[in-house]
């Protein structure tokens, strides 16, 4: 009885992340299509060199982080 029930919750959760994993895909593909400048932020760091790209979106990350911090605080106080 255990080992199916194991199974069962092991589909769910991977049932889960697959849908999570394709609104995100879906969300990056339609924000792709949008003028947005995410990821060529002032502020975000690119090393060119001869052989080597270095890339490292460092205000796009702060941006990401303060809209995603906002939103889950709303989402918690309506929770409540």
């Amino acid at each position: 009885m255990g080992y199916t029930l194991v199974v069962a919750d092991l589909g769910r959760l991977l049932l889960f992340l697959g849908i999570i994993l394709a609104v995100a895909g879906l969300a990056l593909i339609l924000l792709g299509r949008t003028s947005l400048p995410l990821g060529r932020l002032p502020g975000d760091i690119i090393y060119r060199g001869k052989n080597t790209t270095f890339y490292f979106p460092l205000a796009t990350s702060i941006l990401l982080s303060i809209v995603l911090s906002v939103l889950l605080y709303v989402v918690g106080r309506f929770r409540h």
